[in-house]
Order: C-alpha cells, then sequence, then structure tokens
C-alpha cells in the first residue's frame, strides 16, 4: 500500500477515519477483503504470495496498516515479508506500544517500512528507515503516510490531506467521498518531485495518487471509519474496498459494516 490519510479521534463520533491506495504488481496474486476464515474477527485482504495484509480492522477495534518505505540503499529482497506485521497485530492482544517496542529489536529482518497499530484508545507509528529508531504514539490529529516518513509532504499526499479535511466536518460520512481524496490520476509536476533514483521515469510515474500502468498500479483502494455512538459508547466499523485491473477499471467491491466490541473494551478505538 502506498497512500494512507487518516484522522485520529478528530472527532469524538468517528474516532478513525481512514483511506487507502494500496500499489502492487498486478501479477502479485490477491484475495479481496473479507472476514478470514482462520480468524474470524478479522476483515483484511490477503497477499496469497506471502500470506499477509497491508490493512485490516477487527471486531475488537484492532487495526493495523503497512506500506513499503522506499530507499533505494535497501533493494534487496528481506527475510521476512512485511505483510505480516500487520496480520500479527491484528490477530494477537498486545497493545500497540507493547507489540512495536518488541518489534524494534528484530525490525532489520524487514525491508523498509512504515507500520501503524491501534487500539484501546491508542494509535502508534514506526518506521525501521525513517530516522526514527522508537514507536511512537500519535496525537489527535490528521495524518498521510506513502513511501517515506509519515507526513512527508509528496503532492499526492498534501492533495490527500486537503481533501480529507473538509469530509471530517460533515456530518456524515460516505465511502464514494472518502475514496475521491485519493483517486486523482494526475502525475505530479517535475518540479515537486522527490526522487526515489527510480529508473524510466517510474520516479513521475508513481507521484500519481491513483496509479496506472500495465505492469504495476493501484489494485485496491479502501475506507474505514469507526463510528462510536456517542449515547451508548458503542463501537461499529464500515469498511469499503475497490479492486481495479492494469488500466484502472473497477473489477470488485467488497462492502462490510459491523459491530466492534463496546467502547469500554476498545476505548473507543
Amino acid at each position: 500500500m502506498c497512500l494512507i490519510v487518516f484522522g485520529w479521534q478528530v472527532r469524538p463520533d468517528f474516532p478513525l477515519v481512514v483511506v487507502a491506495n494500496r500499489d502492487e504488481f498486478h501479477r502479485r496474486p490477491t484475495a479481496p477483503s473479507g472476514f478470514w476464515p482462520e480468524h474470524p474477527q478479522l476483515v483484511a485482504g490477503r497477499d496469497l504470495e506471502a500470506g499477509g495484509t497491508w490493512m485490516g480492522v477487527t471486531r475488537q477495534g484492532r487495526f493495523a496498516a503497512i506500506t513499503n518505505y522506499r530507499d533505494p540503499s535497501r533493494s534487496l529482497p528481506a527475510a521476512r515479508s512485511r505483510g505480516e506485521l500487520p496480520l500479527a497485530f491484528l490477530t494477537g492482544s498486545d497493545t500497540p506500544e507493547r507489540f512495536l517496542q518488541q518489534l524494534a529489536d528484530r525490525a532489520g529482518d524487514y525491508a523498509g517500512f512504515n507500520l501503524l497499530v491501534g487500539s484501546e484508545g491508542h494509535l502508534w507509528y514506526f518506521s525501521n528507515s525513517s530516522g526514527e529508531n522508537r514507536p511512537r504514539a500519535l496525537a489527535p490529529g490528521l495524518y498521510g503516510l506513502s513511501n517515506a516518513r509519515l507526513d512527508t509532504p509528496w503532492p499526492k499526499l498534501e492533495l490527500a490531506r486537503s481533501r480529507l479535511a473538509p469530509l471530517l466536518a460533515t456530518p456524515a460520512l460516505s465511502h464514494e467521498a472518502l475514496r475521491r481524496a485519493v483517486s486523482d490520476r494526475r502525475l505530479a509536476a517535475e518540479e515537486d518531485l522527490h526522487p526515489l533514483g527510480l529508473s524510466n521515469g517510474m520516479d513521475r510515474q508513481l507521484s500519481a495518487q491513483f496509479i496506472v500502468t500495465a505492469e504495476y498500479g493501484t489494485r485496491s483502494t479502501t475506507s474505514l471509519w469507526l463510528q462510536q455512538s456517542t449515547d451508548t459508547g458503542s463501537l461499529a466499523a464500515s469498511w469499503e474496498e475497490l479492486s481495479f485491473d492494469p488500466a484502472g477499471r473497477e473489477i470488485g467491491r467488497s462492502s462490510l459494516a459491523f459491530s466492534c466490541a463496546s467502547a469500554a473494551q476498545t476505548g473507543g478505538a
């Protein structure tokens, strides 16, 4: 996944609002999101090559998402798949802080990553490549994450945050509106690029929010919110994923809405 924007505790009735694009090679086999038979509390897409996931949520209100950290100096394959990290958190019981503290000791087993994990009213961020060598809790606010450190001002990320901000002020959310925040297919201007040392003009090809090329592109867009009742404190999740072919055409849709554990158990997210 290469672009995530999210509002964390910006408003009490929607403690978490997320929209994200997963960019990947089209040849990599993937299963669309849904409840996993072996983990019936988990909603996520599945990487059929390595078995992990890139983003998911559980009936207990646990949330995790990961992006690659694009670093040309660390391009060799790593010992372990990054997709196992969100899956391990989502199917475990550790707090976000404890999970990331334990991960920090073995973070070098993975290629560069940015990881978000949240539960019990806390959302944490950790990267093994950004120079931030320790996990950190996120304060309430609006954030963006792509293939560099959190809130790196890439054009596509800045555009996404500017589009998400007014949506968080609307009385009701919609998945369609959230998707529009990350659906722009225009390439960034040459002078606005953050060069990453990629060949054949790929720096610019990957500068769009929604990437369309024959071999690599935006495979899916996923939107999620956790909604908390101000009357009862109950928590519910609403999830929608659209899948796309190499031409950027929709080929599948998964929509799920379900109750989570009580707010007393989750602390709001």
